[in-house]
This record gives structure tokens, sequence and C-alpha cells, in this order.
């Protein structure tokens, strides 16, 4: 999430031009509601998804009509703020848990605790509505979420003769950190390209922060720690070291991860990938669409659970999620659309179009998300070990992880400084930020 900034004019046209392609939410002349729902669906199946569940909804209820808005994950957050501040804001709104804490105590999203039916409360696990609670409200009912996994090549994996983890039984991150090392293979070229060279692992690390932290849940890592009036500070104990401290050592000591690939995002390792040049790549659950896209044919490849340590196979995720405007006067309405948008089967198939998990657990019972095939059992294993992101709901996090956090783990991970000085960073510079929030 992006930290809020002035209101330009190019951001204010921007929202008016998002907003000025629909009729606006509200009464029509006939007296019947119309609710704006805007979706970041953007992928054709999930985009097909919504928009047929809006249809269906429309023709069983046509006296509160819902009209599709197509928004973008890219502009989300500083659209938003211009459409609340401009009063254009859509009825129902569709964003991730990570980026609904400015909005929420900010007064622009509505507490939605008197208003969720119990079927919806019951079928939601609590650890997932935690990621939408901001004090003492729920702001979001969060519906989709994505585990980060290994995604391994199949064939380099049988060929060394190491153990396969399971769910039941998954590496630990002294045993993941050996086994790339027994996945690396070939002598380079001698200039630190690695051109030529086999590597165990490579890690996507172009944005750092939120793999390492919620990765970190794992080894039993917290970072920020919560005092009785709702503050955060920065404190770095022994699990918080534990994920950096291996991806530095895999790279800087073991050469067993690619240091080319530190700068890069998830797709741009994927040719690599294919190639046989990484033996896997950590990465989120939905990534799996694109190698069943882009594979070569006959590849093979395997969804394995990322390692886990003291606090077993944890992972901090933020969850996508639905609000409702704090300014629609259509709040009851815009429930009932949520709460019909996201049944069991509704939920099941906007996840199967995202290549997600539901949260619900009605949902993930569906069969087609416990299959082998594409890595689907892996994935609903985990998602009992999915809690709130560590930062998420920490006033001042964007600004820490902007200014402070991204620099001094791609550092870290460079060899640059030494985790003396990554600590200090993070600490002692990470909470002068946070103490401008908290005061």
């Amino acid at each position: 999430m992006r930290r809020i900034a002035r209101l330009t004019a190019a951001a204010a046209a921007f929202a008016l031009l998002l907003t000025g392609c629909s009729d606006g939410g509200g009464n029509d002349t006939d007296g019947k509601v119309t609710l704006r729902f805007q979706s970041l669906a953007w992928q054709k199946e999930s985009v097909d998804a919504n928009k047929a569940l809006v249809e269906q909804w429309n023709a069983a209820h046509p006296d509160v009509r819902v009209e599709y808005v197509q928004g973008s994950w890219d502009s989300v957050h500083d659209q938003l703020l211009t459409s609340f501040e401009g009063g254009e804001a859509p009825d129902i709104i569709h964003d991730a848990s990570d980026d609904l804490a400015d909005f929420a105590y900010g007064g622009y999203l509505a507490d939605l605790r008197g208003l969720l039916p119990a079927r919806l409360k019951s079928d939601i696990p609590q650890r997932s509505w935690d990621t939408a609670t901001f004090g003492t409200g729920v702001y979001g009912v969060p519906f989709l979420q994505e585990p980060r996994v290994l995604i391994a090549n199949e064939k380099i994996l049988k060929a060394s003769g190491v153990r396969i983890p399971t769910p039941e039984k998954p590496w630990s991150w002294p045993e993941f950190r050996q086994v790339t090392k027994e996945l690396s293979g070939g002598e380079g070229d001698g200039d630190g390209s690695g051109v030529g060279k086999r590597f165990g692992v490579a890690w996507p690390l172009k944005e750092p922060v939120s793999a390492t932290l919620n990765l970190g849940l794992s080894a039993g890592g917290q970072l920020f720690h919560h005092d009785g009036d709702g503050k955060a500070e920065v404190r770095f104990a022994e699990g918080d070291a534990v994920v950096p401290g291996t991806i530095h050592d895999q790279v800087n000591t073991d050469k067993s991860a690619s240091a080319a690939t530190l700068g890069m995002g998830g797709s741009d390792t994927l040719p690599g990938f294919f190639g046989g040049k990484y033996a896997m790549v950590p990465l989120g659950f939905s990534y799996r669409q694109q190698i069943v896209q882009q594979a070569p044919e006959g590849f093979e490849w395997k969804v394995l659970p990322a390692p886990a340590g003291a606090g077993g196979l944890t992972q901090g995720v933020s969850p996508q999620t639905l609000s409702v405007a704090e300014d629609s006067p259509y709040k009851r309405e815009a429930v009932e659309f949520i709460d019909f948008f996201l049944r069991p089967a509704n939920m099941a198939r906007l996840a199967k179009g995202d290549w997600m998990l539901p949260t619900g657990t009605a949902a993930l019972k569906d069969p087609a998300l416990r299959a082998e095939k594409d890595g689907w059992a892996t994935g609903t294993a985990l998602a009992e070990h999915l809690v709130p992101a560590p930062a998420q709901s920490v006033r001042g996090y964007p600004e820490w992880k902007d200014k402070v956090a991204t620099p001094a783990y791609q550092e870290f991970y460079s060899g640059a400084i030494d985790a003396g000085e990554l600590e200090k960073r993070l600490v002692w510079d990470g909470n002068l930020v946070l103490a401008r929030y908290q005061r």
C-alpha cells in the first residue's frame, strides 16, 4: 500500500474519468436502487466470473441493480482516496486488506459488524476477519488469499534425490538452505553473472518487505510489537533473523541463489526457471496460472510448501476484500449483494478464476480446490496456517517500508551491509518513522 500523498489535479482528473464511466449509485427515476461495484479482477476467467455473478444478481433482484465498474490494482489506492474526497466512491469496493487501514481510520469505510449475516460471519475464520479489523471495527470481507509456495522443477528434484517436502513434513529453514546447495550445479563463468550455472533457488525480491515479513512468521519472527494503546514498535528478535539470514547466505555464501534475480519480479524469473537455470522459485500461489500458460511442452513442475520453523507453516497474508463506502446510503443492500457474491459456490468460482484460495471454509471443500493437479491440494493444506500480515494494521508502515525497510533488505541481500546494520536500520530508523504516526 502506498503512502497517502497530497491530491493532485492529475489524480482528481483520473478519478473523474473512472467515475464518469458510470451512472453513479443511488435511486433511479423509477425508485429502484443502483449500487456501483468496483472490481479489481483482471484475469479473463476472473473478470468473466465477476460479471456473470453481477448479471445473476440483477436478474433475481430487479429493484436493487448492481453496476459493474472496472478498477485497476496499479492505481486503486490513489483513485479511491480521490473518489472518497470527492464524494464519488463506489458503494462496494474491491481492495486488499493491507490497503484498508488509512481508509478505515479515516472514516471512509463502513463498519460492517452490525450488517454482516450470520452465515458469512461463521463461514470465514476469525483469523481472516482479523485481517480486515482495525481498532474495534470490521471494514472489509476477506474472500481470496494466497500463500507463498515453492514452485520446483520436478525433474531436477527427482534426479537430485533430495527429500520432497509436504505440508505434513515441510523442510526446515536450515534444511531448505542445504537442499538449495545440493540442487545447485555447474561452475558458471566466474564473473558473478552465473552463466552456465544452475542455482538451487531464485529469489525474486524486487519488493522484498512483504515476502520477508510474511515468511518470517514461520520462523517465529514478528518484528512489529503492539502495546495496549494500539501503538507499534519494531523489535528485532532471533526469529526475525532466520528468513533474511537464509536468503543472504544462499546468495552471498553458498552461491545457491542467483544474485541477479534479487531485483526481479516473480514473472521475470519464469524464463530462467523453464530453462533449468533455477531449480525452485518462491512465488505467490496464483503464479501457477502463468506457469500453466507459459511452460514449454513437457515441462514438469511441482508445488511445495514454503519452509517451516518455530512458527510452523504460519504465513502472513493480506486477503482481497470487499468493503462498503461509509457514504453509501444503501449499506444494507450492498452487504446483501456481498453475501450473495460470496456464497460458497460463488467464492470457489472466484478463487478458481484467480488461482487463489477462498477464505470461506465451505468453499475450501470444493473438490477442484483439493485436486493434486496444478498443486491445488498443497495450497488448501496451507489455508489453516494463513494469518494477518505482521504490519498491515501499523500506522506509518508504508513510509517505513518505502524509506527504511526496502533499501535495507535490498542492501543486506546483495551483501552490501551486514546483519548488524540491517537490524539497526529496521529498528532505530524504523521506530523514528513510526513515532511520527503514533503520537
